[in-house]
């Protein structure tokens, strides 16, 4: 049995630790079940951007009506888009030959299962022979999937996923006519994507609201739009069943609080109500490693499982589940643990109430920190100001007039006693950027270190907390930029980035 230095499972995020660990001149083994690069680059992120940005394109030409542009005969070369598409998700490819190249690197393509703390017995996903390693150091970053809920007849009657989409199920044109299972981010950018490129687009939603984890406005707002771009929204529903009937896929949804029935139609259906955690695939019964309820494994504020010398990030450990959340966690280990000197005052440690969020719809809706009714359900003496975009010049240069239902705007939450911002909420054109200079106020100052999961402490997170480790973050320093998150894949990452080419701060 090989034993090796690192182990890291999974090729997303993951690549930032094993990098790090490479240049120390450390044995290591990667594992990866699937393609290299992750969720974010073969069905996530990646590829939905640029489907999303010609879908952009094309409701800003619709809309540029507003502001003299003739816009008819307008539409999608689909072919050329989808060799976008692909070009983008098959550098997983180039990526895996990348990899096999590096040394002191076994690849291994297969399925990891823990046999104890630090062994793993890996299944090779060509059928070959399983072989089981060991490590000092092991990675945990295998995401999730989607959750596929329990509906009769779905299975069925077929359905895609975005797993699927970015697979054996992509269609070699834009649907006639599509159902989407799921109003949170994901359900919501693909329902943008089809219904830009002419599918006739139906969402139904569990919840009573759409994108329920913004703040409630917001939420409002976006349904608003979504529906004057002509997506039918079914609120507060559930699916009961599906059938195909006359070459469509029929299904039944009942209202959650009168219990009355209806029947949509389509041509496919998108299955998209979230994500489950992949610990199931990883035997962690046979460790020491605690999921919480919903499955997701368990870490502290420094990534550590409760399994000593074994780690989590990403979307495996159940918070925010975005990619520059993962780098975020993936810079900390990679400093902590192979750039670092021995110094525990340069220590660093994850902090999740400044993880920004962008979902992008058309149009954008972008927030960090506490919504409205978070902030004061938090005791937070509040004062609330919003601008709406027909307010400024370039709004109004944009076609925005005041009273316009899509009149975007930005809404911001300050500590009235402290006068500190508590979060900012945007929602209309570019609101991935326009963001980025509240992200990188709002982490600026001060910071003490706050134990997570307080019963996950190695001997280093007790000294740590102890002390307590303390940042000072300042507003005009690189390395205040460097540790602040920019959302993925927004175009404030070209500047924010640039910051990185600053090396040894």
């Amino acid at each position: 049995m090989k034993n090796y230095d690192c182990i890291v499972i999974g090729t997303g995020a993951g690549n930032i630790v094993l990098e790090a660990a490479l240049d120390k001149g450390l044995k290591c083994a990667q594992v990866e079940m699937g393609k290299f690069g992750g969720t974010c680059l073969t069905r996530g992120c990646i590829p939905t951007k640029v489907m999303i940005t010609a879908a952009d394109l094309v409701k800003d030409i619709k809309d540029s009506e507003r502001i003299g542009i003739n816009s008819k005969h307008l539409g999608v070369d689909w072919d050329k888009l989808s060799k976008r598409v692909w070009a983008k998700i098959d550098e997983s490819k180039d990526l895996y030959e990348y990899y096999l190249e590096k040394e002191n690197l076994d690849v291994y393509r297969a399925k990891a299962e823990f046999v104890d703390n630090n062994t793993l017995r890996l299944i090779p996903v060509d059928g070959g022979e399983e072989v089981e390693i060991s490590g000092d150091k092991i990675f945990i970053n295998v995401g999730g999937r989607t959750n596929i809920p329990d509906v009769e007849g779905l299975e069925e009657a077929g359905y895609i996923t975005s797993e699927t989409l970015f697979g054996e199920k992509y269609p070699k044109k834009p649907y006639d006519s599509l159902i989407v299972i799921g109003g949170g981010p994901i359900g919501t950018e693909f329902a943008h994507v089809f219904s830009s490129f002419g599918s006739k687009v139906k969402i139904i939603q569990r919840n009573v609201r759409m994108l329920p984890k913004e703040d409630k406005e917001m939420s409002e707002q976006i349904k608003n739009d979504l529906i004057c771009q002509g997506i039918e929204i079914h609120l507060n529903k559930t699916t009961t069943k599906v059938e195909v009937k006359d070459g469509l896929k029929h299904v039944t949804i009942v209202d959650k609080s009168t219990g009355k029935e209806e029947v949509i139609s389509a041509e496919e259906i998108l299955v998209s109500p979230g994500i489950k955690s992949n610990a199931d695939l990883l035997k962690l019964e046979n460790t020491d490693i605690i999921v919480d309820e919903k499955g997701w494994i368990k870490t502290n504020e420094l990534l550590e499982t409760s399994a000593k010398n074994v780690w989590a990030f990403g979307d495996i450990n159940g918070r925010q589940q975005f990619r520059h959340k993962a780098n975020y966690e993936g810079y900390i280990l990679e400093h902590n643990l192979f750039l670092n000197d021995d110094n525990l005052e340069n220590w660093r440690w994850a902090d999740y109430s400044m993880v920004p969020s962008v979902t992008y719809t058309h149009p954008q809706v972008a927030h960090v920190g506490l919504n409205e009714d978070a902030a004061r359900e938090a005791g937070y003496d509040i004062d609330v100001v919003k601008k709406h975009y027909s307010s400024v010049t370039m709004g109004y240069a944009m076609g925005y007039e005041p009273g316009d239902a899509d009149d975007g705007f930005v809404k911001i939450i300050a500590d009235k006693n402290t006068q500190s911002f508590l979060g900012v909420h945007i929602i209309g054109p570019k609101a991935s950027m326009l963001i980025q200079p509240y992200i990188n106020l709002m982490n600026c100052g001060r910071k003490t270190i706050k134990p997570i999961n307080e019963e996950i402490a190695s001997e280093t997170a007790k000294k740590l907390r102890e002390m307590p480790l303390v940042r000072h973050l300042k507003p005009n320093k690189i390395n205040t930029v460097k540790e602040t998150m920019v959302p993925h894949p927004a175009l404030t990452e070209l500047v924010i980035w640039a910051a990185e080419e600053f090396k040894n701060i």
